[in-house]
């Protein structure tokens, strides 16, 4: 088997890469073609997903990545080198896009040497659609606009029930609370589809409509154990179950690129491969784990804090620890909670950066964080008050004082509670995940942009009493074109042999506790 190249179209909440991937039996390499930003928008005081001008900047990095695949894997200036070791890690409207694979014509394309090309996004939001059309741009999750949803749905539905149908944690953002936030305004009233973010982007490259099962767990809408839509459950809600598009797993072909998106890419005819389209479910793949006894921290905008399981863990007690049970790649279970991760962080620095009109050197604010001496406080990272943007640390040292707490007064004392405060976060994450599972665990893999924050990954250790293995960075983008590779016959076997050659190609950095 020769190394076959793949294209990743990776998504996450602050920005978006194109990225190559070369993958052999004994070879796995990622070549960064673009990046791009992928922030939410403020639309008449809503936030929303500027999801046109995605789309435009994938189909952009996809022409480029047709160009640079096409002239030979040279491992130029794009390279990222040994995996997981030199690229940095991973939320708007304008002309709707749609039209660009409506056609489904392949068109006169050169497909350079591209053999598929797999979507990943962030997970719950998505697109109303008419006619193959979207109805209007989608709504960015940090958008206040379910919080009476909630209640509606809980009042109908108590969230025991809920959690019994769809084996989720109670987050306010889920996609059936924003669905019944546009069924009691009206936007559900002239759709007829709903896609989710990695679906839509899909949809636009090839004409076809299908849910990624990975994703599509998210919803909850979803039966816990990923065979099909609950029917019972959209029923009881008043979804209208219409709007669901056929599942499809990692792995299958969605369909390939084909009309416009043909033209504007130079691909036409190059299949799209489902993969584990939400983000997470991708990042799980590429963790390096070959200790079966491991938990996992997926750290980026968010951390999502869990352990892999053959099956769901539906118990009251999981429910009250507001575990979920969300679809992981080969029908595994991600087990894991969500912790509100180095967004804490990433909007301090935005804060003060606005309050000085000056850029923040942010590895010389981490070196001084690191310096701190003196101890300093630690707050709840998953309280709902650190969800939407705006001035963080204000709203950290509020929950300080109303929990007699001291406030740093030094921007490096605040880091430090910062990242003190998620490291406890995801030490106790691990903890319950390991007691409601029953899974043991005797390492901790951090993978993602938070992999490269040292401090971060050495309290985490300290905190959890357990050695911590960081990175690689680029898990993401790596389990991305893993199942391609998989599909495409590039290598063969099971989720621990795409694990095992992760392992090979990386050189994970270890923290002792």
């Amino acid at each position: 088997m020769s190394v076959t190249t793949v294209a990743a179209v990776d998504i996450g909440a602050s920005s978006g890469r194109v990225m190559l991937g070369h993958v052999g039996p004994d070879e796995l390499r990622l070549q960064q073609v673009s990046r791009f930003p992928t922030g939410a928008v403020t639309m008449h005081d809503e936030l929303h997903v500027d999801v046109a001008a995605i789309y435009r900047a994938v189909t952009e990095g996809l022409r480029e990545a047709a160009s640079v695949a096409g002239q030979g894997d040279t491992g130029g200036s794009v390279s990222v080198g040994s995996i997981g070791g030199a690229s940095e890690s991973s939320d708007g409207s304008g002309s709707n896009p749609s039209s660009s694979a409506s056609s489904g014509r392949g068109g006169g394309t050169q497909r350079g040497h591209i053999a598929s090309i797999g979507i990943d996004t962030w997970a719950v939001d998505y697109g109303l659609m008419r006619g193959g059309e979207l109805l209007a741009p989608p709504f960015h999750y940090r958008d206040g606009r379910t919080d009476a949803a909630v209640q509606r749905v809980h009042a109908a539905t108590p969230f025991a029930e809920l959690h019994a149908a769809n084996g989720l944690q109670f987050l306010s953002f889920n996609t059936l609370y924003q669905l019944e936030a546009d069924r009691e305004s009206g936007g559900l009233d002239l759709a007829d589809g709903m896609l989710l973010l990695p679906d839509l982007v899909a949809y636009w490259l090839t004409g076809e409509a299908a849910a990624e099962v990975t994703n599509a767990s998210t919803t909850g809408l979803l039966r816990p154990d990923g065979s099909g839509w609950n029917a019972e459950l959209i029923a009881r809600l008043g979804l209208p179950r219409s709007i669901l598009a056929p599942l499809v797993r990692p792995g299958e072909t969605i369909g390939t690129v084909a009309g416009a998106a043909a033209d504007t890419t130079r691909l036409g005819g190059t299949p799209v491969t489902a993969v584990g389209s939400h983000d997470t479910a991708s990042a799980v793949v590429g963790v390096p784990m070959t200790d079966p006894d491991a938990a996992y921290i997926s750290c980026g905008t968010w951390g999502l804090v869990g352990v892999e399981l053959e099956h769901p863990v539906i118990t009251d007690a999981a429910r009250e620890a507001n575990f979920t049970n969300e679809g992981g790649v080969d029908g595994r279970v991600r087990f894991l909670h969500n912790v509100m991760g180095l967004w804490l962080l990433s909007e301090s620095v935005r804060t003060w950066e606005a309050e000085s009109g000056a850029s923040i050197d942010l590895p010389a604010l981490l070196s001084a964080a690191s310096a701190v001496t003196d101890a300093v406080p630690i707050f709840d990272a998953n309280d709902a008050r650190f969800m939407p943007p705006g001035d963080m640390p204000q709203r950290i040292a509020a929950w300080l004082r109303e929990h007699d707490k001291p406030v740093p007064t030094s921007r490096a004392a605040m880091v430090r509670c910062i990242i003190e405060s998620l490291a406890d976060a995801f030490a106790d994450a691990v903890q319950t995940a390991s007691a409601l599972s029953g899974k043991r665990v005797n390492v901790i893999h951090i993978v993602g942009g938070g992999s490269q924050n040292e401090l971060l990954c050495r309290l985490t250790a300290e905190r959890a009493g357990l050695p911590v293995l960081a990175g690689p960075v680029e898990a993401t983008a790596l389990g991305n074109v893993l199942v391609q590779a998989r599909a495409r016959g590039a290598v063969t076997g099971s989720l621990e042999s795409l694990r095992d050659l992760v392992a090979r190609t990386t050189s994970p950095r270890r923290f002792a506790p």
